[in-house]
């Protein structure tokens, strides 16, 4: 019975899939059936479980229901008008209104048989309502988009409690002249608390607030990209950037010179999260970026990180000797910190003392002594460093190598029974031997010092909801290092973008050059060897360069050969 109904429903649109060849008259019987036990309608149903392509369905409903259609790229989607009607509304008849023309209000729809959703938004709103339609795939994302940006909106803050979030400068509270009650507004405060908030649910690693000559751009960094979240009026720019100075104990009427401060935001009793915030005078104003420091990402396991098996076991084993240095280098935001801090939860324990100097702290770890370095003060790595050698250490983590003084102390530390991990900034792992040639460290110092050095790079990962086989012409596959002999096996994917990624990208992975220091490695060294000759040993000894690696997650199907080009590619 239901199914015939069904039938009847969506009967011309059913007609012109089956005489176009999409479906058969059983096939459609059964997705119309399916939908109905599923509570979608058959259009979701066709596009996302059977994988029908959506602008195909579109447009024949456009011709059979002689509705105009529209592709929602076109749309900018900050403009539409999603306050009109009311978020239940919304998801519960996946509309989205896209325009209002004086008393009529257009709807994106992907069912055109939906008429009771046009009956409760002309109830809703008083509005004469009219439909367009769109692509199924492309509304979920617009939905999804619109809501979220009207979500950060200044009007929608009030109804949450958003004013009783417990934040403080990370630094010891200190006095503080009174401020001008603009930073306090209520509508301020929810606003700035909004912000935050919705940046560690996104999981995004940096927030970047900036102000131009006629727009004030709030964007996030998520999975190493950028993209806008937020575009508040821009006369209350100067209003959320004194907010953001005032939490982070900064000096609100220095608008000249750069700033940092520090954030915390207590979400409960056993998790807390830390912004690095720094302020730079630009022409319109100050720019604001906040670095999310979040302790959980320390503790994913080294299993999480994206090491093959080998690497892995070359790591743990460098890790676990009694001295000596493991270096990891790779640009900023590559990851760097994570890794060491991933290795030092390893090796934390009562019978260990760790101390760490870093500029500045990021990841805050039980058990473990941790210091700002402060040059200002006369506390640079060095400075620590002499004083950590003075305080019984078994492991020291040193945030960068920079200076020659650092570099020569750290050496002399993993030779006298310490083990010693620290970063610097070189492309890829045999260049950070030259590179410690070039700061004036002896090269018999650094085979008699340095055990492993590991390169690293971070990588999208492909979302598994939308993620599908690609495929390439032969050559494309052979430029980017593939073997001739491993095509006919090889399966790699793309991406089409959905409702649970960004860009068809979720999450990231790490891509490593894992490169022990072995004895033909140490004789070269000795040599004066340049970085080719060691990159040449160390592919012969089996290890991975950064490309390679990189490759290696394509054939895996975890992630793309465009995201690998993007990340490795000289």
């Amino acid at each position: 019975m239901s199914s015939v109904a069904s039938d009847l429903q969506f009967g011309g649109l059913t007609r012109c899939l089956i005489s176009q060849g999409l479906l058969d008259e059983e096939s459609a019987q059964i997705a119309i059936q399916t939908a109905l036990d599923k509570k979608v309608s058959l259009i979701s149903h066709l596009v996302n479980d059977l994988k029908i392509d959506s602008k195909t369905i579109a447009s024949l409903a456009s011709t059979e229901f002689g509705l105009p259609f529209l592709d929602l790229d076109a749309i900018e989607l900050q403009s539409v008008p999603v306050k009109l009607v009311s978020e239940k509304l919304i998801r519960k008849h996946h509309i989205l209104p896209v325009y209002k023309r004086g008393n009529r209000l257009f709807i994106a729809t992907s069912d055109p048989t939906n008429f009771q959703a046009l009956d409760e938004v002309k109830f809703q709103t008083r509005l004469n309502t009219e439909n367009i339609l769109v692509e199924e795939d492309k509304l979920n994302k617009a939905i999804e988009s619109s809501l979220e940006a009207a979500d950060t909106s200044m009007t929608d803050l009030l109804d949450e409690d958003l004013d009783n979030i417990d934040i403080s400068s990370g630094e010891d509270e200190l006095p503080q002249e009174d401020t001008s009650s603009d930073v306090d507004d209520a509508p301020i405060v929810r606003f700035v608390n909004k912000i935050l908030l919705d940046a560690i649910k996104k999981g995004v690693s940096d927030i970047h607030l900036e102000p131009f000559e006629k727009k004030f751009r709030i964007r996030f960094r998520g999975d190493g990209i950028l993209y806008e979240a937020a575009s508040p009026p821009s006369n209350i720019s100067n209003r959320i950037i004194s907010r953001l100075k005032v939490m982070s104990k900064m000096d609100i009427a220095e608008r000249r010179v750069p700033q940092d401060g520090r954030i915390k935001m207590q979400l409960s009793r056993n998790r807390a999260i830390d912004f690095r915030v720094n302020t730079c005078p630009t022409l319109f104003g100050e720019k604001v970026v906040l670095r999310i420091l979040d302790p959980t990402n320390a503790q994913l396991g080294i299993e999480k990180l994206g090491f093959e098996p080998e690497q892995q076991k070359l790591l743990l084993d460098a890790i676990h000797k009694p001295y000596g240095m493991v270096l990891v280098t790779g640009p900023t935001g590559s990851g760097k910190t994570v890794s060491l801090y991933t290795s030092l939860n390893i090796l934390n324990s009562t019978e260990r003392n760790i101390s760490t100097a870093e500029d500045p702290v990021e990841i805050t770890v039980e058990g473990i002594n941790q210091v700002n370095v402060n040059p200002k003060a006369g506390l640079s790595f060095a400075e620590a460093l002499k004083a950590f050698l003075r305080q019984d250490p078994d492991i020291i983590m040193v945030g960068e190598i920079r200076d020659l003084e650092t570099a020569g102390i750290a050496v002399k530390a993993a030779q006298t029974g310490h083990l010693v991990l620290s970063t610097l900034h070189t492309n890829d792992a045999p260049q950070t031997i030259n590179r410690l040639v070039q700061m004036g460290i002896e090269p018999f110092n650094i085979v008699s010092a340095v055990n492993l050095i590991m390169a690293q790079r971070l990588a999208r990962r492909l979302c598994e909801h939308c993620k599908k086989p690609a495929d390439y012409p032969e050559n494309v596959y052979l430029e980017a290092g593939f073997k001739k002999e491993e095509l006919p096996e090889l399966k790699i994917y793309s991406h089409d973008g959905c409702e649970h990624c960004n860009g068809g990208y979720k999450g990231r992975v790490g891509i490593y050059q894992v490169m022990p220091i072995s004895e033909n490695m140490r004789a070269l060294i000795l040599r004066g060897g340049n970085a080719m000759e060691m990159a040449e040993l160390s592919k012969s000894e089996g290890t991975n360069d950064l490309r390679t690696s990189g490759l290696l997650k394509v054939k895996q199907g975890i992630t793309t050969l465009e995201e690998i080009d993007r990340v490795t590619k000289e």
